[in-house]
């Protein structure tokens, strides 16, 4: 793994010339925020030694090298998902990258399934801690202790000063945003009733198919991390109705631009 990692990273520092700071995985309906970086180096992922490809409609499958409000960023325009038949190792492996390329922070956002009953379609929902009920974890196998411990500390999976800065940073622009535990799952079904009101039960306010696996190997490496949701429909009684993943998509586009302006605006107080 060391070696696919160093072959990784020394490609992809072939093509930009300066350290990045802050690793973006942008998740479905939100890849925009790229068109809003000032873009060094564009970089197909099928280029890069290693990195799986994406096959999911909405994941264009890019890497993005440039500035976006001041810092340098390195972004993944389309994220790969335990659904699409890849290992957890495979499918986090562009975090290690991204760790390896020099970043100090990583923001994860994607599309859940809201649970809560205060919960909106459209919501922006700041992660604050999660539950993995992925039926495998990452750091399952040989331990690399160049990369990080045998067992890593999970008490703090989402950075809390980060989390107060996003916070402040929404109420002085007006922005609504809600807070809860995103509960990840395999996929690639939407959830039945009865599974909406399991997770609901054991703390959940979201579910999604990504960002649990990328935090651990984050954290794993002693990455700070930072993470949203789009709330694009809603497993609370009385409101479930049928779902697909075009419609998840039509909600999270409308949300897009209100996240991306949360954003802009973070990185700068970061």
């Amino acid at each position: 793994m060391l070696k696919k990692i160093k072959e990784a990273t020394d490609f992809i520092k072939s093509k930009a010339s300066k350290d990045v700071e802050i690793g973006v995985i942008l998740g479905t309906g939100l890849g925009g925020l790229a068109e809003d970086i000032n873009v060094e180096a564009a970089i197909p992922y099928e280029e890069i030694p290693h990195f799986p490809v994406s096959t999911v409609q909405g994941h264009s499958g890019k890497l993005i090298i440039g500035e976006l409000s001041g810092k340098r960023v390195v972004a993944m325009q389309g994220r790969f998902h335990f659904y699409e038949g890849y290992t957890m190792q495979e499918l986090t492996f562009p975090v290690r990258v991204m760790k390896f390329l020099g970043i100090e922070k990583l923001l994860v956002s994607n599309a859940a399934g809201g649970m809560h009953p205060d919960f909106e379609i459209g919501d922006i929902m700041i992660i604050d801690d999660h539950i993995n009920l992925f039926p495998s974890n990452p750091l399952i196998g040989k331990n690399y202790d160049e990369l990080g411990p045998r067992f890593p500390d999970m008490s703090v999976p989402y950075d809390l000063d980060i989390i107060s800065t996003i916070e402040s940073v929404a109420k002085k622009n007006n922005i609504k945003v809600q807070k809860g535990t995103y509960v990840g799952v395999s996929g690639p079904t939407f959830e039945t009733p009865a599974e909406y009101g399991y997770m609901s039960r054991i703390g959940g306010d979201a579910v999604g198919m990504s960002t649990v696996p990328e935090v651990i190997v984050a954290r794993h490496m002693n990455i700070p991390c930072f993470a949203f949701s789009i709330i694009t429909d809603l497993g609370v009684d009385g409101k479930i109705v049928e779902v697909s993943h075009e419609e998840v998509q039509k909600v999270a586009q409308k949300s897009e631009k209100i996240l991306t302006k949360l954003v802009q605006e973070v990185f700068k107080e970061l």
